[in-house]
């Protein structure tokens, strides 16, 4: 690789790395191309990027950075896994996926949000809802007193329309 390509490479993930918001760094051994699509498309669909990156780039490009905290990590056969929106996307994939094949793949750091944590708490991590789940949590805990709102204020106008409807039946019989 030319020394201007390395240059390139460095810039592009240091703007990535400045980005992130959660990075895993995971040690993949004897997996299967099948399987690298596989989790690939789940990282897609979470909106998660994932690298195999070159250690010594990605060593250089994380100084300045909140990955620099993880760039002990980069040693070795290891893949990068980074959100720049859901912190948890990241962790929740991977230990997901790795449930299957917990031999092939390790876990072995990861950063959020420019504080580093370590296995078990990625696993930690991965228990938490994600962003779209906390969404939807939020938006019924809103909604939720203007339906009851709604409710109270129809419950006079439905009382007295079963009361007259009552009165009229009860003329009628």
């Amino acid at each position: 690789m030319l020394k201007s390509e390395k240059e390139e490479m460095i810039k592009e993930l240091h703007e990535k790395f400045s980005r992130t918001t959660s990075a895993v760094v995971a040690e993949f051994s004897k997996v299967d191309v099948e399987t690298v699509t596989k989790l690939r498309k789940k990282f897609r669909e979470g909106n998660v990027e994932y690298k195999v990156i070159k250690n010594t780039l990605a060593r250089r490009a994380a100084q300045g950075t909140s990955v620099s905290v993880i760039a002990d990590d980069f040693t070795g056969p290891v893949a990068l896994c980074i959100s720049y929106g859901d912190v948890v996307a990241p962790a929740k994939i991977l230990v997901e996926f790795s449930k299957d094949i917990e031999d092939k793949i390790k876990i072995r750091t990861a950063v959020v949000e420019g504080r580093k944590v370590d296995v078990a708490g990625v696993k930690a991590l991965a228990k938490l809802p994600g962003l779209p789940e906390l969404r939807a949590q939020l938006l019924g805990v809103i909604s939720e007193p203007a339906s009851k709102l709604v409710r109270t204020i129809a419950a006079p106008g439905s009382q007295l329309a079963r009361v007259v409807q009552a009165n009229a039946d009860k003329a009628q019989g």
